[in-house]
């Protein structure tokens, strides 16, 4: 199926961006290795989730725009690497939980991140006011919701290759 590439045997558009992540992670990352197949893939995503890391909501929201759209696309490799994340960000093991069951999470500033995400992705953007208007009643600005759709399409990539992949 698809490749799971070494630095060296990568495309050389990929190699820098291998490196970098294998720095950071200490290794390289299954998924990184079959993405790095698609330079323009592999890069793309970095730099969308690197914008998203740069965004105004705080890291625990991010996480769960992550962990919603990842479980809606059963992504294995994704939950178990943001559910590593929640926890390392200090998450409450109910929200994880929470998160990981596709059930309403007990802080209501996060459950309205991921009702907002769910509803983004139901209605392809087209969220009625309603839905808009819960999201801005936790505190939110008009600015996260963009930032919310920022996140569904950066990991909506994301997840869609890692299972195309097969990535472990």
């Amino acid at each position: 199926m698809f490749t799971a590439h070494t630095i060296a045997s990568a495309p050389s558009e990929s190699r820098p961006a291998m490196e970098r992540v294998t720095e950071g992670f200490g290794r390289l990352p299954d998924a990184v290795a079959r993405l790095a197949e698609s330079p323009e893939l592999l890069n793309g995503f970095l730099e969308m989730s690197a914008a998203f890391e740069r965004t105004t909501l705080e890291p625990v929201a991010r996480e769960t725009v992550i962990m919603t759209v990842a479980v809606r696309n059963d992504c294995h490799i994704c939950v178990a690497m943001h559910t590593g994340k929640l926890r390392k960000l200090g998450a409450d093991g109910e929200v994880v939980a929470a998160l990981r069951e596709q059930r309403a999470v007990p802080d209501e500033r996060l459950e309205a991140v991921r009702q907002f995400t769910l509803a983004v992705l139901a209605t392809a953007g087209g969220v009625a006011e309603q839905d808009l208007a819960a999201f801005l009643a936790q505190g939110y600005s008009e600015r996260n919701a963009l930032e919310v759709v920022l996140g569904i399409g950066t990991y909506t990539m994301s997840t869609l290759a890692n299972r195309l992949t097969r990535a472990a």
